[in-house]
């Protein structure tokens, strides 16, 4: 049975009224105001997350993650320790006077590039995503890996930069090919049959 309380540790900062039941939220970790955590989360030490992300349900944050305004995560995630987002391509210090345009009035519009991490996809340690990405369904990003561009459902990206390398189950395992109900799991390890 899922914990209805939110757990957060006395180290942590969490400045968000929006945290679902059961989410966890452990030492040095910051929650801005504003930022929205679904239910059963856990998000680990010394992560960030700012007041526009949003998280999904069910979703592991791993330790020193920062997780920026314009991502979101949806349910059933995991995000390796480490992880790196960027959501602006062309980034300058705002309080640069040939910057001001750009970031001024904190018009996000003109600068922010959002990614969404779709539902079941998981993240490798120490991965780097570029700014404006999409990672499908169940998709994995190895660990290490630097991603520049987005990433199909159930497909394996290796190396940097990150490049196909594979097919993979809702459970997480290789597939040889995807079959033609993804959803299938052939192992017989997947809750989604």
């Amino acid at each position: 049975m899922t914990d209805t309380k939110v757990f957060i540790h006395p180290l942590a900062l969490c400045e968000s009224d929006n945290i679902g039941p059961g989410t966890r939220i452990w030492a040095f970790a910051h929650v801005m105001k504003g930022a929205r955590v679904g239910s059963d989360c856990n998000i680990g030490d010394h992560s960030f997350v700012e007041s526009d992300a949003v998280i999904g349900n069910r979703v592991t944050v791993k330790n020193g993650v920062s997780i920026w305004n314009g991502i979101t995560i949806e349910d059933d995630v995991f995000i390796g320790p480490g992880a790196v987002f960027i959501n602006d391509r062309y980034p300058r210090s705002p309080r640069m006077a040939a910057a001001t345009v750009t970031y001024r009035y904190s018009d996000e519009s003109r600068w922010l590039a959002g990614t969404r991490i779709e539902r079941g996809a998981s993240i490798g340690a120490a991965a780097v995503l570029g700014p404006g990405l999409r990672i499908g369904t169940f998709a994995v990003v190895g660990a290490g890996a630097v991603v520049t561009k987005s990433v199909p459902a159930h497909r394996l990206v290796l190396g940097v930069p990150a490049r196909e390398a594979g097919w993979v189950c809702t459970c997480g395992r290789p597939l040889a090919t995807l079959p033609a109900n993804s959803q299938h799991c052939p192992h017989g390890l997947s809750g989604d049959e």
